[in-house]
């Protein structure tokens, strides 16, 4: 059997009073100085997880900075702090790290950890981004969308994450819009995937002007600030925050009921599973790149994957495939790291269903947008 390690850290202050109770009766300034002065440290075992092919067991690590500490302090410290968790892994008989949250996004996005660690080494984005595709595609057939007929907006398209994106959609999109700051780079991509899927896609570089008429947004910027604010969704968009740190402002989840956002999949995993740890998920359930790291231990597959920033189409089909082999699968939502439920989803379709109720297009109007759409296939086509 191969043994895993991953490594985490609280996203927000609240989330260290999950192994130190009394901190959440303490001023933030007191915890955020705890933090930084506490070694990373084992955090639990997790045992039980199997499929009819394999089994594995792990630990959790913690790099004790919460989110803002990650991004503000010196990258050196941080990474550092990184590597030392990765050390305590290795020692606990990992053959094989995950890189939890923003422990994946400081630095080359693993790299420098894989160098310095005798094991290998995931950030986990691969299986991170098939299944924010499989939970952005459901997640809009629950608020009656289908992807088929939606206009589909990927902001951060030309970066290594929003091609895999685009790619990948376009196998079933027929309306896409395409969102980068360079024009030159989105209009080579837009090429590459005419050439490639057939996707006559629009571009753009105007965030806010392309969320007007969205339905399904995917995004992955690698923004230092949010770029979608409450007002730019139409009501019954559904948008997935792929990007760390995130793209959508959090007054979005506070202003706007009638727009569902959220950030990939709650992933099921096979057995019985116990974490030994509250990290605010349901029983049984992972974040995805907890999930790819189990995944790649179970199938024996011991090496580096999903470093970097280059992520490829058959990574994420790979690991994909050895997740359904293992009976990994997605469980439900996540958004702002914290599970979605479905009553939440049904009243947010209720609420954009009202909005919209008012504010609906004439017949007329719905053949001008058919008519511009068609226009704007045969511009790129051409």
């Amino acid at each position: 059997m191969h043994k895993f390690g991953f490594i985490i850290h609280p996203i927000e202050y609240e989330d260290v009073s999950r192994k130190f109770k009394i901190m959440n009766k303490l001023p933030r300034r007191f915890v955020e100085g705890f933090t930084r002065m506490l070694p990373p440290l084992k955090v639990s075992e997790i045992t039980g997880v199997k499929s009819k092919y394999a089994e594995t067991e792990g630990y959790f690590v913690a790099v004790p900075l919460i989110s803002n500490q990650m991004m503000s302090l010196p990258e050196d410290y941080v990474m550092k702090k990184i590597i030392k968790a990765g050390k305590i892994a290795e020692n606990l008989g990992a053959e094989i790290v995950g890189l939890g949250a923003l422990t994946s996004v400081v630095g080359d996005a693993g790299f420098t950890v894989a160098k310095n660690l005798n094991i290998a080494v995931t950030t986990g984005n691969s299986y991170t981004i098939a299944t924010a595709i499989e939970g952005t595609k459901k997640a809009a057939e629950l608020m009656g969308k289908d992807i088929r007929d939606s206009e589909v907006v990927v902001i951060g398209a030309t970066g290594s994450i929003g091609k895999v994106c685009a790619e990948i959609l376009s196998r079933e999109a027929k309306y896409m819009t395409l969102v980068a700051r360079n024009k030159q780079k989105l209009e080579d991509f837009s090429r590459y995937l005419l050439e490639k899927t057939g996707m006559a896609a629009r571009v753009t570089s105007d965030v806010k002007e392309a969320l007007k008429s969205a339905d399904i947004v995917v995004t992955v910027t690698s923004a230092v600030d949010t770029i979608i604010k409450p007002e730019y969704l139409k009501p019954g968009a559904v948008v997935c925050d792929v990007a760390r740190p995130r793209d959508v402002s959090k007054e979005v989840a506070d202003a706007r009921d009638d727009v569902l956002v959220i950030e990939g999949g709650v992933v099921e995993v096979p057995g019985d599973v116990d974490f030994h740890f509250n990290f605010g998920f349901p029983p049984k359930t992972s974040y995805a790149c907890m999930a790819e790291t189990m995944i790649l231990a179970m199938e024996g597959r011991i090496e580096n994957y999903s470093l970097g920033r280059d992520l490829t189409v058959e990574q994420v089909d790979t690991i994909a495939k050895l997740a359904k082999k293992h009976g990994f699968k997605l469980g439900g939502f996540r958004s702002f790291e914290r599970a979605v439920s479905e009553e939440t989803i049904e009243n947010v379709r209720k609420n954009a269903a009202r909005r919209l109720k008012g504010n609906r297009f004439s017949t007329a109007e719905i053949s001008h947008l058919k008519i511009f759409r068609a226009i704007n296939q045969l511009i790129y086509i051409v």
